[in-house]
């Protein structure tokens, strides 16, 4: 939705390539309109509005979600790891993915469940 942004293509042919529902977290989307506010204004955190009602899926997190993404924030907290990334790892944990669509460098780090490491898109 940034356009300004150095992989914005990439991102779109990503996107383009992957099936949905994508998945988020609240924290996450608030910290995406946080950002798109800046980049890019009203304009964006519509089109990110829009992407929500077609494409992208805000899911709720249950009480074994909002404590591992703690337990997951203890653990980075060297990074440190945000609540809003916290929040997506304990999820792709809880729902077994491991592919994750992101221009976030963190998730170079981050372990899914421990151990392996995520598939990053674009």
């Amino acid at each position: 939705m940034d356009r300004g942004e150095a992989r914005h293509a990439d991102c779109v042919a990503a996107l383009s390539r992957l099936r949905g529902p994508l998945l988020t977290t609240w924290p996450a989307f608030t910290e995406a309109m946080y950002l798109l506010g800046d980049a890019g204004g009203w304009k964006a955190q519509q089109a990110l509005w829009g992407m929500a009602s077609e494409h992208v899926q805000v899911v709720d997190l249950d009480s074994p979600t909002v404590e591992r993404a703690r337990e997951l924030m203890a653990k980075y907290s060297n990074v440190p790891m945000s609540l809003a990334d916290a929040t997506l790892v304990a999820m792709a944990e809880r729902r077994g993915i491991a592919k994750v669509f992101t221009l976030d460098s963190d998730f170079r780090i981050y372990r899914f469940r421990g151990r392996k490491t995520f598939e990053l898109v674009p």
